[in-house]
């Protein structure tokens, strides 16, 4: 199973979110090809309900923490409840290119 699957899988089972994605943003950075290093993660639930973003983001760090102590090297995280979902019409902002590494 890909880590992506992995992610995907833990997530899912933790918040079962109203929406989840999850990106593999490894391509954009300075490694090897096939690489699941760098991800961002999308995801609305009512879980995050009352919850300030800080404690969201504690919250999926705690979920993969295992994977943040390993093959994780970046995590980009957008955790909204529905309602703050609907607002922004389901858009997040576009990862920025690398700046390092060579690239």
């Amino acid at each position: 199973m890909s880590l992506q699957n992995i992610i995907e899988e833990k997530l899912s089972q933790a918040f079962t979110p109203d929406y989840l994605l999850v990106e593999n943003e490894s391509h954009m950075h300075n490694v090897l090809a096939g690489s699941e290093m760098h991800f961002k993660i999308q995801i609305v639930s009512a879980d995050f309900d009352g919850q300030m973003l800080l404690k969201r983001h504690r919250a999926v760090n705690k979920v993969l923490e295992e994977e943040l102590a390993g093959p994780i090297h970046a995590l980009s995280m957008h955790t909204f409840t529905k309602e703050e979902w609907e607002q922004r019409n389901g858009q997040v902002p576009t990862s920025p290119p690398c700046q390092g590494g060579g690239k």
